[in-house]
């Protein structure tokens, strides 16, 4: 698979089309992935070129984001990600 990128706005921010939703990163709610499930997520997405990432602290009582975070600093993404939250 092959990411299109485009610029956000006027921010001048360059993101891929499609974005990765972590609002399943989590079971707290008694569905959703694990934390290791969770990153094969990530990085199957950060390996075929995306980095616009979409969570929220009301996504599984914050698990989403705290993982996310997780993830995103042991790959050192931390300059790379775009995340809206």
């Amino acid at each position: 698979m092959t990411m299109s990128y485009y610029t956000l706005g006027s921010s001048g921010l360059r993101v891929t089309r499609l974005a990765l939703g972590t609002m399943t990163f989590g079971t707290e709610w008694g569905w959703g992935a694990d934390k290791e499930t969770a990153r094969v997520l990530v990085d199957a997405y950060v390996e075929a070129g995306g980095n616009f990432f979409d969570t929220a602290d009301a996504y599984t009582g914050g698990t989403s984001e705290t993982w996310l975070g997780e993830f995103i600093a042991e790959r050192g993404l931390r300059g790379k990600a775009v995340i809206s939250t």
